[in-house]
C-alpha cells in the first residue's frame, strides 16, 4: 500500500487533472485532509502537498492555504523570427499580438561585452581572443517573467551600433545587423530540455522542480557565415512550443491562427 502522503498527492493530482479542482480553486485544509486520510500527523499531509508544489500544480498562499495554480501558457513559435512586423513595433510585442494575447508585454534589457562560452565561440566560429556583445532580455507578461532571450554577436561587428543600445530597438536588432551588411537569411535551431541553472531560476523566479526548454538559434548571412547566436530559455510551466510545417514553403501564406494555449 502506498504511504499516506503519496495517496494524498495522487488523489489531489487526479482532481486537478480532471477539473474537479479547477485553476484558482482552494484545496481542502490540512485539518480536512488529516481527517479524510486518517492521520494525525501534520507532517504527513504537508509532505503530500509539497509534492504538488514541487510539480508546479499548486501554490501556497499563507495563511489562506493551498490553491491550484492558474497557468496561462504563452505560445512560443521558434519559426517566427523572420516574420514581418509593423514599423516601430518591437518583435516581442508583435508576436504576442499575432497570437491574440492581450497581456501587457515588457522586457528588461542589459547589454554587455563578455568572453564567449565555448559553445557560443564554436557556433560563431570565433578566434580565442575574440570578444562578443550580448543582449540579455528578460521578457515579461503583466509583470511576470516568462522567458529569457540572450543574443550574442561578434563585438567587432556591432561595436558602436544601435545593436548595443540597452533598450527596445523598434525596427528590430536583426534589421540593424542587416544594415551592418549581415542580413540574416537562415537559422539553425537546437532544442534541449533540462533543469534550469541557479541564474535562470533567479531571473525567471522559477518554482522548485520546474524544467526549461533551451532553444539555441544560430543565424547565418547569405554568404553562409554565422552572425548571431540566440539562447532562449522557456519554462515548461509557462509555454507551449508550436512548430508549423508545410510541404512546399511557396504554398505558405500568413493566415489567422487559433489561440489554443494562449489563454
Amino acid at each position: 500500500m502506498k504511504p499516506i502522503y503519496q495517496r494524498i498527492a495522487d488523489d489531489l493530482r487526479e482532481q486537478i487533472a480532471d477539473g474537479t479542482l479547477p485553476p484558482g480553486s482552494k484545496l481542502p485544509t490540512e485539518a480536512d485532509l488529516r481527517e479524510k486520510y486518517g492521520t494525525s500527523a501534520r507532517s504527513t499531509v504537508r509532505q503530500g502537498l509539497s509534492l504538488l508544489v514541487n510539480e508546479g500544480l499548486i501554490v501556497p498562499q499563507r495563511p489562506k492555504g493551498y490553491f491550484v495554480r492558474e497557468i496561462r501558457p504563452l505560445v512560443y513559435r521558434p519559426q517566427s523570427e523572420f516574420r514581418r512586423k509593423p514599423p516601430e513595433v518591437d518583435i516581442y510585442t508583435h508576436l504576442l499580438a499575432a497570437e491574440g494575447d492581450e497581456r501587457r508585454p515588457a522586457q528588461d534589457i542589459e547589454v554587455s561585452i563578455v568572453e564567449p562560452s565555448l559553445a557560443v565561440r564554436q557556433r560563431l566560429q570565433l578566434e580565442d581572443a575574440d570578444l562578443v556583445a550580448v543582449r540579455r532580455r528578460t521578457r515579461r507578461l503583466d509583470g511576470e517573467a516568462y522567458n529569457l532571450n540572450d543574443s550574442y554577436v561578434a563585438l567587432s561587428l556591432v561595436e558602436g551600433s544601435e545593436w548595443m543600445t540597452p533598450a527596445d530597438v523598434a525596427r528590430g536588432t536583426n534589421q540593424v545587423l542587416g544594415e551592418l551588411g549581415k542580413e540574416l537569411v537562415r537559422a539553425l535551431d537546437e532544442i534541449y530540455v533540462r533543469m534550469p541553472t541557479p541564474e535562470e531560476v533567479r531571473r525567471l523566479q522559477l518554482g522548485p522542480g520546474t524544467p526549461v526548454a533551451e532553444h539555441v538559434v544560430t543565424t547565418f548571412a547569405s554568404d553562409d557565415s554565422p552572425v548571431q547566436v540566440t539562447i532562449n530559455v522557456v519554462p515548461g510551466d509557462r509555454h507551449v512550443i508550436v512548430y508549423e510545417r508545410v510541404k512546399d514553403p511557396q504554398d505558405f501564406e500568413e493566415r489567422p491562427r487559433s489561440n489554443w494555449g494562449a489563454e
